[in-house]
């Protein structure tokens, strides 16, 4: 894939993000579930947008997430990020969140961090 293939796609998914973020926002009831992948790497985070603050984050370079993780595959560490993420929300009594995945697919790891956080508990 050459850097204009890429650039186009990256672009794409911009587009997307913004179109669904047009209609999303994160209140304190019910708090915005954000999910960023790179390469290698994916972040989440639960924000309230009405004050612009992260409330809880998690992501593959967190120290919580790299001692749980292992050697297994990305799609294995995003469940992983997911539940500590949910872990995290919880403890700050979030129950409820909007799921923003972002612009990505609904698949692979975006699809593995949403299903550790509903496990551990989190609602959306």
């Amino acid at each position: 894939m050459s850097i204009i293939d890429w650039n186009k796609k990256r672009f794409a998914r911009v587009r997307r993000h913004r179109r669904v973020r047009k209609k999303m926002f994160g209140v304190p009831e019910r708090p915005r579930l954000s999910v960023f992948k790179s390469r290698r790497h994916i972040y989440a985070q639960v924000i309230n947008d009405l004050e612009g603050r992260t409330l809880a984050a998690a992501s593959t370079v967190s120290p919580e997430v790299k001692g749980r993780r292992g050697k297994g595959t990305k799609t294995e560490s995003a469940k992983v990020v997911g539940e500590v993420l949910a872990e995290k929300a919880l403890k700050v009594e979030i129950r409820q969140v909007v799921f923003d995945r972002g612009g990505y697919k609904f698949h692979g790891r975006v699809k593995a961090l949403a299903s550790g956080a509903r496990e551990k508990g989190l609602a959306f």
